[in-house]
């Protein structure tokens, strides 16, 4: 071994370290790893900058821009309702159509983006059934997750394996070409879905009330201002109620009318009812202090709270917000929002006290509280999902069929051979920009630019690993052992290795990560066995897209953890059974589609 091997293989183990502690965010560490290989001279500067111009992150980037366009007509959310409107007599059966549906729109859409339409979707659906949701929202990740590998556009993944497969002289992978392996991926892994993960999965979320699911009842009173209280004449503001008792006053009562808006500023009177947020220690404070009393025997409800235009909801922070890595007091949320969080949802805890210092982290799920016209303007920004109403009309935008129809047409000229995926996405993009279906700022804001820089500064990884020698050292190690059992079963053996590698390295960090280092040892590797290497980079190609055993190997996995209540072990349970039956999949239908 070479001190450059070394080297390289040291950095590796430090990228999977920090994606897995999440020191960082992806794309920060994906450009630490850039930086140090520039620094140390293992690249070159057309080196350290091919990624960005490199064609399966500038696909990904105009996917992006489609499938926003895709949504802004909201005709998924109104086929599958409809949908699941001719299934309700069975649950079986109506559920079977839906994580189906779900699939199939995911090997032509980005699947992060299809568990943002439908988690509020299957929130529902969940109600109408009497489950927890925390019973249905893995499900919907494992089925986007699953329906992402069917297609070449369906998850990042697969463009990546390819660009870097046509590079070293392959074959390009076709765009369906997927599908052969991936249905039968699909078909059994619905089946495990539908039938055995809902057996598994614990019922940890309440669909009927955000109080209850959130542990309320403690932090949620009455307080009624006496004629001695120092706060008559003031306002909460001025007596600095938040700061000196960590107690948020979230509206007022007077007289049968309830005050929303400046509450803070708003002069109390005697008799007025503070309906207020905090714990039993606070209130006590308070009450000592500020002369006010108790109402506890008043315990408020998600009814109670609703009243007049305000409304419950939660809300889940997407990677496009500017408040994420901000806590609540800096973001100045209450002011810029005109709404309270209540509570946050975090990996399977819920934060409660002090929550104006935490410091809030993508997919955070956050209990809101507000009028209902400043929350949907929430959704409207791309910078929340709300996870409690869903709108199933079609949204006749100017031009609303434009967007089917490039995507449509995108998809039917790369599977003919008519026009590359790259070159039928960027017309399509440009189409719609004429139209004026997306505006240029909605296209610029579709884009998730953390994947788009994380991909790109992770390439030059793969070039480094083949250059410095580590793809064929690391090739070298994986043949000495193959080469321990029959010839005859030595593909076989290969393929289940590197499927298995692939897949756990996949579960501690990004599936592109997984991706970008594995493809140049797998050709490293075939290249010494002298066999076929097209077999083996669709084995990484699947691997790559097997996070079912944690949370943070996938994106999906992490946005439903919050929402569903689940703790860290409830992935593994479910998802260590799926993981295998692909493993095992992989090893028997592989060979079959793809020889040796």
């Amino acid at each position: 071994m070479t001190f450059e091997i070394a080297f390289v293989l040291g950095l590796i183990v430090l990228a999977f370290i920090l994606f897995v502690t999440e020191k960082y965010t992806l794309d920060v560490t994906a450009l630490l790893i850039l930086s140090i290989l520039f620094l140390g001279g293992f690249l070159t500067p057309a080196e350290a900058i091919s990624g960005f111009s490199n064609p399966a992150v500038v696909t990904i980037g105009l996917l992006f821009v489609l499938s926003h366009a895709l949504q802004k007509t909201r005709i998924l959310e109104y086929l599958i309702v409809r949908i699941n409107r001719l299934v309700t007599r069975s649950q079986t059966l109506g559920l079977g159509v839906y994580l189906l549906t779900i699939g199939l729109a995911s090997a032509l859409m980005n699947n992060t983006a299809i568990v943002a339409i439908f988690m509020p979707v299957t929130i529902r659906i969940a109600h109408r059934y009497k489950m927890s949701p925390s019973k249905l929202l893995i499900p919907l990740s494992y089925a986007a997750i699953i329906g992402g590998t069917m297609t070449l556009v369906g998850t990042s993944t697969n463009l990546i394996v390819n660009a870097m497969y046509i590079e070293k002289g392959g074959i390009p992978l076709g765009l369906f070409e997927f599908s052969r392996f991936g249905g039968i991926k699909l078909i059994v892994g619905l089946l495990y879905i539908i039938w055995i993960a809902p057996k598994i999965l614990p019922s940890r979320t309440v669909t009927s009330s955000l109080t209850k699911s959130y542990h309320m009842a403690g932090y949620l009173t009455e307080m009624r201002v006496s004629n001695e209280s120092p706060l008559l004449g003031t306002s909460c503001l001025e007596r600095q109620v938040n700061q000196n008792y960590d107690v948020m006053v979230l509206d007022i009562q007077r007289e049968g009318r309830l005050i929303s808006q400046n509450v803070g500023e708003q002069q109390i009177q005697a008799g007025d009812i503070l309906f207020v947020k905090g714990t039993v220690e606070s209130f006590l404070r308070m009450k000592e202090v500020e002369k006010v009393s108790l109402l506890t025997d008043e315990k408020l409800t998600q009814s109670e709270l609703e009243q007049e235009d305000n409304i419950l909801m939660e809300c889940m922070l997407t990677d496009k917000s500017d408040i994420v890595g901000q806590s609540i007091m800096q973001s100045n949320f209450r002011n810029r929002f005109d709404a309270f969080i209540l509570a946050i949802r975090r990996e399977g805890s819920i934060l409660r006290k002090k929550i104006a210092h935490v410091v809030l982290n993508t997919y955070d799920t956050l209990l809101v509280y507000g009028r209902r016209k400043q929350l949907d303007e929430l959704a409207n920004s791309g910078e929340f999902i709300l996870l409690g109403e869903v709108q199933a009309d079609l949204v006749k935008v100017r031009f609303w069929w434009v967007s089917i129809a490039a995507i449509f047409l995108t998809v039917l000229f790369a599977a003919l051979g008519i026009f590359p995926i790259l070159k039928g996405a960027l017309i399509s993009v440009v189409i719609l920009l004429i139209f004026k279906v997306v505006t240029p700022n909605e296209a610029y804001q579709s884009i998730h630019w953390q994947v788009i820089i994380m991909i790109a500064a992770l390439i030059p990884l793969g070039i480094v690993i083949q250059s410095s020698g580590t793809a064929e050292w690391i090739g070298e190690s994986i043949v000495r052992l193959i080469q321990l059992v029959p010839p005859d079963t030595q593909p076989y053996v290969l393929l289940a290795v590197i499927y298995l590698i692939t897949m756990l390295l996949t579960e501690m960090s990004s599936n592109a990560a997984t991706a970008i280092i594995m493809t140049p040892i797998v050709m490293a590797v075939t290249a010494q066995m002298n066999i076929d290497a097209r077999p083996f980079i669709f084995g990484v190609c699947f691997a790559a897209s097997a996070s079912f055993v944690t949370p943070v190997g996938y994106q999906t996995n992490l946005m439903v953890y919050g929402p569903g209540g689940y703790k860290f072990f409830d992935y593994i349970k479910v998802g260590l059974p799926l993981a295998f039956i692909t493993w095992i999949l992989a090893i028997i239908f592989i060979p079959i589609f793809w020889p040796f």
